[in-house]
């Protein structure tokens, strides 16, 4: 029987979105490790990046001798916190390695290959085609900034507020909008859509509760309420408030509720994104989802500043029992030919790409 090298990648890759948003400035990476076509141990890259996945699949009482391993990004040729995964490799008797990416880290960028056929080990690179974007964010932090991806919801009609009832889409499209969530290490908001929404927009999905992404509200003029759900009890995770207020009692009273203040002086074009951007990045956000109104959605679209936009699409229409509160014509524009395959009853999920 021929072995199908890509459903083993395609494994792997599924193991790499377990931690994906988790892994600070690591790429999270996915391994499966093959002997006679029967997986004999798995790993992925470990929250906050270490251990690595190589590591993880790798470091158990198992006679590893003659497997084939496959991985999502060609494994790391150097020291740094840990030694190398090439070393491990070399020293569990892996006989062929199989990979989609090679990392962009210079410290191992195309090393990998040539230290393991030093050994007789052979490898190989297989392109993916269904995880061909996997790593766009890692990429994208190497250039000092943060991935940016947004999330609606829509009607049949292009409308994103409905008059009597917070939820455009059903159970099922919400339950799916955790998970996206899930895969970020921030979600970003404006006071406005929290003062209106109520909303805490953290990611509830049963075994997610440790790994919450951390919140940045956009509030210039610190208008964000003080009675607000998000700030009951003690938060699992930081939230930040983005503001051009440098004093006043309502920062202390933030301050107070553990809210951490980013201040900035402007955000008025592309330029001031970019800066806050930057900032964030540097206070360790690699991957960011937008989840606001259209007003700072239309914003963010118009400067290409958004990678991915994942649009829930529901099948009611509204017409005057909804709303917008800015204009839709970008959303009409975009072409809905990324529909991702999943059961979400009669809603539909689409994901926009921009880059």
């Amino acid at each position: 029987m021929k072995t199908n090298h890509n459903n083993f990648l395609n494994l792997s890759f599924n193991l790499a979105r377990i931690n994906l948003g988790k892994t600070k400035a690591n790429p999270s990476v996915g391994c499966v490790v093959v002997k006679k076509d029967s997986v004999i141990s798995s790993g992925y890259t470990s929250i906050k990046g270490r251990p690595h996945a190589e590591f993880n699949a790798l470091n158990k009482k198992i006679n590893f001798i003659g497997s084939d391993f496959y991985v999502t990004m060609e494994p790391c040729t150097h020291y740094g916190l840990t030694p190398p995964c090439t070393d491990l490799i070399i020293k569990k008797g892996i006989k062929r390695v199989f990979y989609s990416f090679y990392d962009v880290d210079k410290r191992t960028a195309n090393k990998a290959k040539y230290e393991l056929e030093k050994k007789r080990i052979k490898v190989l690179k297989r392109k993916n085609k269904i995880f061909y974007d996997f790593y766009n964010s890692y990429f994208k932090n190497k250039e000092k900034q943060p991935f940016v991806d947004a999330k609606i919801a829509v009607s049949q009609d292009y409308l994103t507020i409905k008059k009597k009832n917070k939820w455009i889409t059903n159970y099922l499209s919400r339950s799916r909008a955790h998970l996206i969530r899930s895969e970020y290490d921030a979600i970003m908001s404006t006071s406005k859509t929290i003062n209106s929404d109520n909303a805490l927009l953290n990611c509830r999905l049963k075994g997610f509760d440790n790994t919450k992404p951390d919140l940045l509200i956009i509030d210039l003029h610190l208008s964000l309420k003080k009675k607000l759900n998000l700030l009951k009890g003690k938060s699992k995770r930081k939230i930040f408030i983005i503001t051009s207020v440098l004093k006043s009692k309502k920062i202390n009273f933030f301050k107070k509720k553990g809210i951490k203040i980013i201040f900035i002086k402007f955000l008025d074009n592309k330029s001031d994104f970019i800066k806050l951007f930057k900032t964030l990045k540097n206070y360790g956000f690699n991957r960011i989802l937008v989840e606001s109104g259209l007003t700072f959605l239309n914003r963010l679209l118009k400067d290409k500043l958004i990678s991915n936009l994942y649009l829930f699409k529901s099948s009611e229409k509204l017409g005057k029992r909804g709303k917008n509160n800015a204009s839709s014509i970008n959303l009409k524009t975009f072409k809905l030919d990324n529909k991702i395959k999943v059961n979400l009853d009669n809603d539909n999920l689409y994901k926009i790409r921009f880059r």
